[in-house]
């Protein structure tokens, strides 16, 4: 079987990668592609950003696959969710924004019951919905529901939905407090990558 996972960015592979060899990927549309041999299956890994556009963008071609996976982290909504964390199917909101404060997941769970929130999920279920192939989502908390985020993510995106890691490092330099917050969510997120290697190799798909 030929499974396609869909992440925003190659980190939230990298619990993958090191169970498994992986070889480069033709998909010219991708900012980040492997292939990899995963419990007798095909693993088609590919990246391009976070949000609705980046995944239009890489998702624009039909491909011919048996599945696609939206993968990767997501924020907490739900107070009893902890870091590690392993969410399936409903339950994970989608929105274009990241989900910076405390008040503003908050705010998301009163109004929407979802137990934590993401960026992609949504359009990649539609792009499965397009091809007619199952979906399925895998996604690994990276920050709780009661902490905030060292810097609003949201200032940092260009027109395309893209992240400038340039804007985000200055941005630190220029708010020292932030720098260990962004070191944290890192171990985080490092954390949570390593989390849904370890879940998906004892998962049938």
């Amino acid at each position: 079987m030929t499974v396609l996972l869909v992440a925003a960015e190659p980190l939230e592979f990298s619990g993958i990668l090191k169970r498994a060899p992986a070889k480069k990927l033709a998909w010219p549309e991708a900012a980040f592609s492997r292939e990899v041999a995963w419990n007798g299956d095909r693993w088609l890994l590919v990246a391009n950003g976070a949000g609705e556009r980046r995944i239009e963008r890489v998702l624009r071609t039909k491909r011919n696959v048996d599945k696609i996976l939206s993968v990767g982290f997501c924020g907490a909504l739900d107070p009893a969710l902890r870091v590690g964390d392993v969410l399936e199917g409903s339950g994970i909101l989608t929105s274009n924004r990241v989900a910076v404060t405390a008040a503003e997941k908050l705010a998301l769970r009163e109004q929407t019951g979802a137990a934590a929130v993401e960026m992609e999920a949504g359009a990649v279920e539609a792009k499965a919905r397009e091809w007619g192939v199952p979906f399925g989502c895998v996604k690994v908390v990276s920050d709780t529901a009661s902490e905030d985020l060292p810097l609003d993510f949201n200032r940092f995106r260009d027109g395309e939905g893209r992240f400038s890691r340039a804007r985000i490092v200055f941005a630190a330099l220029a708010r020292p407090w932030a720098i260990s917050g962004l070191m944290r969510l890192d171990r985080n997120c490092r954390a949570a990558a390593d989390k849904l290697g370890e879940f998906l190799a004892h998962r049938a798909i």
